[in-house]
């Protein structure tokens, strides 16, 4: 689903700073991720959340932000900090601020809520349209992420959230988007007695589902953090995981995580070049009057030219193409 109303942004990488660090943000204001996200929950603490909040809204107007996407996550709607942080933001963050980032949204009540006070904001100050960012950290959350990516236009991504999402569910890990070892199965026994161990992946639920609800409703799916940033082999591993499944791409909580994520989510040369070809042997098909035709001894038909055009158009925005 194509939606004019929502930009179509580049979100390899997306950046996550704590907001009360200014020479973070600065830092973050001259990196290559496409999108930087100015934090204001969870990596400050709750007695220096009202300062955080003057030190993202002076960096917002003093800092040269370039041509990244700047977004900004408040605190959620149960805590008291949400109210003041949407409004001070969202009304003296200037017009370079392009998204609000909400954490633990459970229901579609929660987007309409945002949407209402976003309108009246927007109204009252005259500044541009915002953009809504929102995490899928609950058991309850995840059970109507259908329901919450289609509630409003504003909406733009969803993004997944490990950690509160495994508190949330009970599961008995203090993993950060990484593997868990006790979530795995062993194999029958070979000749010699010896049983293989495979690891499973125990996200791969709440990830497939965000990423079909996102599709269906024309936003993008973001995977979230890998907790481990001295583990670039396990983060790699991740991203390629997400990007597979259909994933824009993914947190990062360290800036050695972005050009490995900004890789991960890149399009090949070989697939660009495979892709153009199978634009360019349709366009042929076609003017022949058949609807598919053999490319490299498989059959490509219109799907084919749906994922190909997909391919192109993200590698043009990235300039591969």
């Amino acid at each position: 689903m194509f939606d004019a109303a929502r930009p179509a942004r580049l979100n390899r990488s997306q950046l996550s700073v704590p907001g009360s660090q200014r020479r973070f943000l600065e830092k973050a204001a001259a990196s290559a991720a496409d999108i930087v996200m100015l934090d204001l929950e969870d990596s400050v603490a709750s007695s220096d959340k009202p300062a955080a909040r003057e030190t993202v809204i002076a960096a917002l107007n003093e800092l040269d932000w370039g041509q990244r996407t700047v977004s900004v996550r408040i605190n959620a709607l149960d805590t008291p900090f949400m109210y003041r942080d949407l409004i001070e933001v969202a009304e003296r963050g200037g017009n370079r601020l392009d998204l609000i980032m909400v954490p633990k949204i459970n229901s579609a009540a929660d987007v309409h809520l945002l949407d209402v006070l976003l309108s009246q904001i927007e109204a009252a100050t005259g500044r541009k349209r915002l953009g809504l960012e929102l995490q899928i950290e609950t058991a309850e959350g995840l059970t109507n992420v259908e329901a919450i990516a289609a509630a409003s236009p504003r909406v733009e991504s969803l993004h997944f959230g490990p950690g509160d999402f495994a508190a949330s569910i009970g599961a008995r890990s203090t993993s950060i988007g990484g593997p868990v070892p006790d979530y795995a199965v062993l194999a029958d026994a070979d000749a010699q007695g010896a049983r293989a161990r495979f690891l499973g992946d125990p996200w791969h639920y709440a990830l497939a589902r965000i990423v079909v609800a996102c599709r269906a409703a024309g936003v993008r799916p973001v995977d979230g953090p890998y907790g481990d940033f001295n583990d670039p082999e396990g983060l790699e591993a991740a991203a390629r995981r997400s990007a597979a499944m259909g994933f824009d791409g993914k947190w990062a909580i360290h800036p050695s995580q972005i050009e490995p994520l900004n890789a991960a989510f890149r399009p090949s040369p070989a697939e660009i070049d495979k892709a153009k070809r199978i634009l360019a042997a349709l366009d042929e098909a076609s003017a022949a009057g058949r609807g598919a035709v053999v490319l490299d001894g498989k059959m490509i038909d219109i799907a084919s030219v749906r994922q190909a055009q997909g391919l192109v158009e993200k590698a043009r925005r990235i300039g591969l193409a």
